[in-house]
């Protein structure tokens, strides 16, 4: 039975939460989990301007991207931002590329892939320019247009810090 997961990212470390996200769309966290069904849930995550990174993240992050034709009409410049101005920028698109990244890359990914990517929708919080959803959506405050569903938040599982040996 597919449910309706609510993440709130409201001081989650930006890793964590997004290996529970794709833990919970990929359906591994059930017990009848089974690589050729897609069994997940859908997932919406909440608060995603207050997510947080460990270290120095911040500022010596830096997300690249070539620009330019596939065709090499025109040479192409290799652009560069720091993950402080891309959460400024679009904090919503810095998950779903986490959430992304977390899936295993293989041809059951292919299917799953437009199921994440977070649809443009002017009428709604969402903030993204790609195209197609089922199962992941991404909100920058606390408020989301599916109020009328019941939402099962997600308890994020304890982490075991090992102690350090001296």
């Amino acid at each position: 039975m597919k449910m309706v997961t609510a993440f709130n990212s409201n001081m989650k470390v930006l890793g964590r939460l997004a290996s529970q996200i794709a833990t919970v769309v990929q359906g591994k966290d059930k017990p009848t989990n089974t690589p050729n069904h897609n069994d997940g849930d859908m997932c919406i995550v909440l608060n995603a301007k207050d997510v947080c990174v460990t270290g120095r993240k911040l500022t010596d992050k830096v997300c690249y991207w070539h620009t330019g034709q596939v065709l090499h009409l025109y040479v192409g410049h290799l652009k560069e931002r720091t993950l402080k101005d891309e959460m400024a920028k679009d904090p919503t698109e810095v998950i779903c590329k986490a959430v992304l990244r977390m899936l295993p890359r293989n041809k059951p990914r292919n299917v799953k892939i437009p199921e994440l990517i977070p649809p443009v929708e002017s009428n709604l919080l969402e903030v993204t320019n790609r195209t197609g959803i089922k199962k992941l959506r991404i909100f920058p405050g606390s408020e989301h247009p599916s109020g009328d569903q019941p939402l099962e938040p997600y308890v994020m599982p304890s982490r075991s810090v090992r102690e350090m040996r001296p």
